[in-house]
C-alpha cells in the first residue's frame, strides 16, 4: 500500500520526486494505488492543484497510470526481462527463436554508389527509386499507396507512432497471444494493454469490438503470420473488422505485415476498407536479412506527418546506404526468385508439422507464417520434455495476456522428414504430461 512509504514534498516537483525514487527502490511496486488527490494534500499541507500537478507529471513520464474510478496507480514495470527468451542449451534443435532460415536469405552486398555526407538527408530522406518500388509493392496487394514513409524497422515506427499519437495511461488493443516484443513495447511506453482474442482467421470482431468499447486508442494487429498463432485474415474476418473499426474512427489502426513476402498466404488488408486512420508497415527482415533494419509504411496523411514529424527530430532519416541496400534486393529477379522459393518452402514445412501433429491427434494452429502454435495444459512439462528429446520450443507465456497455455514452435528450419520426429516426440511428452495429471 502507498501508505507503507512516506510520500514527502511540498511542490509538485518534489512530490514527484518522491514518488519516483519510491517507484525506483521498489517500495511503491506496479499496481501500488496513490493516495487520492485531497487526501495527499492534507497530509503534506499543500493545495489539491499541487498534488494534482505532480500526479500529470509522473503520468506523463509513465511512472503512473490512472484507471478512472480505479485512481492513480504505479505503472506496470515493463516486461522486457520476463519475456526475453533464455537461452538454448547446447546440444538442442532450436525451433524457438522465429529466425528465417539462412540458406534461404540472399547474399547481402553493399551498394556501389556510396551515398555523399555532403547531402542533405533531411531534405530528401527517402530514395525516389525506392519510394517507387515500395508503392509497386503495396498497391498489388491492394494498400493505399498515397502517402509513404520509412522507418528502422517495425517496432521502431509503431513506438514512435504510439509515443506521438498516446499518452500514458491510454489503452492499446493487442493480439491474445501476440508479438512478445509488442507486448513488452506497449508496456514501457506506459500504455495499458487490452487483449483481444484470435483464431486461425486473425482477431475475433466481437472482442475487438469489447476492446474499442473500453476506450482503447489504438489497435496493433497482423493480416497474415500472425505470431506465435499464425493466423491469417480471410476476406470475410477483414470486412468484419472493418466494421467494427468504423464505429470509432479516431482509433489509430496500426497493420504490421511482418512477413509479408514469405507469409504464403494472401493479403485482405484492413487499410483497402476506408478507414481514417490507419497504417500498414511492412518490414524485410524475414526474407531479406536479419541485419536489414528497415520498414516501409503506407499511411493516412495525419499518421506521415506525426510520425515523420517526430523522425525529422530523432534519427532524421533511415541510411541512404540501407535504402540503397534494400533496394538493389527489391528490385533483383534473382533476390525475387529465392524469396518464391522460401514462401513454398516456409509454407511446406508448416503445413507438414501440423499435418504430422494431426495424424497423433495434436491440435495445433498456422495457416500462415512459419510458427505454429500448440495449445498444452502445461507449457513447463513440454517445454522441458521437449528438451530430453533434444528440442528447444518457445513456452507462450511470453507471447500471451489472458489467453491459455501453448508452445510456439518455428519451422523455418525444420525439414518435414524431421517434422514426423517431432510430432512423435510430442505425442510421448504429451502422454507423459497427461500420466503426471492422472488423465
Amino acid at each position: 500500500m502507498a501508505t507503507q512509504y512516506g510520500i514527502s514534498g511540498t511542490t509538485a516537483k518534489g512530490i514527484a520526486s518522491s514518488v519516483e525514487r519510491g517507484v525506483t527502490e521498489g517500495v511503491l511496486e506496479p499496481g501500488t494505488a496513490l493516495p487520492p488527490v485531497r487526501r495527499l494534500a492534507d497530509e503534506l499541507s499543500v493545495s489539491p492543484g499541487t498534488v494534482a500537478t505532480a500526479y500529470k507529471e509522473l503520468r506523463g513520464r509513465g511512472i503512473v497510470v490512472t484507471r478512472g474510478r480505479g485512481g492513480t496507480v504505479v505503472a506496470a514495470a515493463p516486461a522486457v526481462a520476463s519475456r526475453r527468451p533464455p537461452k538454448v542449451p547446447n546440444g538442442l534443435r532450436d525451433l524457438a527463436g522465429g529466425h528465417p532460415d539462412p540458406e534461404l536469405l540472399p547474399r547481402l552486398v553493399p551498394p556501389s554508389r556510396l551515398s555523399p555526407g555532403a547531402r542533405s538527408h533531411r531534405g530528401t530522406p527517402r530514395l525516389a527509386r525506392l519510394e517507387e518500388a515500395v508503392r509497386d509493392w503495396l498497391a498489388a496487394e491492394r494498400v493505399p499507396t498515397d502517402h509513404v514513409t520509412f522507418a528502422h524497422g517495425a517496432l521502431d515506427l509503431i513506438g514512435r507512432l504510439l509515443s506521438v499519437e498516446l499518452r500514458p495511461g491510454d489503452a492499446v488493443a493487442m493480439e491474445d497471444p501476440g508479438y512478445h516484443h509488442l507486448l513488452d513495447l506497449v508496456t514501457a511506453l506506459g500504455l495499458r494493454t487490452v487483449p483481444v482474442a484470435v483464431d486461425d482467421q486473425g482477431m475475433l470482431p466481437e472482442a475487438l469490438r469489447a476492446a474499442l468499447r473500453s476506450g482503447v486508442r489504438a489497435v496493433v494487429c497482423s493480416p497474415r503470420a500472425q505470431n506465435p498463432y499464425g493466423g491469417c485474415f480471410s476476406a470475410g474476418r477483414r470486412d468484419a473488422l472493418v466494421e467494427v473499426l468504423r464505429e470509432e474512427p479516431d482509433v489509430l489502426v496500426v497493420e504490421n505485415d511482418h512477413a509479408s513476402a514469405v507469409a504464403h498466404a494472401p493479403l485482405h488488408t484492413l487499410t483497402a476498407g476506408g478507414l481514417t486512420r490507419w497504417v500498414h508497415v511492412r518490414t524485410v527482415s524475414k526474407f531479406l536479412g536479419t541485419d536489414l533494419r528497415w520498414a516501409a509504411a503506407a499511411c493516412d496523411p495525419t499518421t506521415l506527418a506525426r510520425h515523420d514529424g517526430r523522425l525529422l527530430l530523432t534519427s532524421g532519416w533511415v541510411s541512404h546506404l540501407l535504402q540503397e541496400t534494400v533496394y538493389g534486393l527489391l528490385t533483383d529477379d534473382g533476390t525475387r526468385a529465392l524469396v518464391a522459393r522460401a514462401q513454398e518452402t516456409y509454407g511446406q514445412r508448416r503445413d507438414a508439422l501440423i499435418r504430422e501433429l494431426a495424424e497423433r491427434g495434436v491440435e495445433a494452429h498456422g495457416v500462415s507464417g512459419m510458427n505454429v502454435w500448440v495449445p498444452v495444459r502445461d507449457e513447463s512439462a513440454v517445454v522441458n520434455g521437449l528438451r530430453s528429446y533434444g528440442w528447444w520450443v518457445a513456452a507462450g507465456a511470453r507471447f500471451r495476456i489472458t489467453s491459455g497455455p501453448g508452445v510456439r514452435i518455428s519451422v523455418a528450419e525444420l525439414e518435414p522428414v524431421d517434422a514426423a520426429r517431432l510430432a512423435s516426440d510430442f505425442a510421448a511428452v504429451l502422454g507423459e504430461s497427461e500420466a503426471t495429471y492422472g488423465g
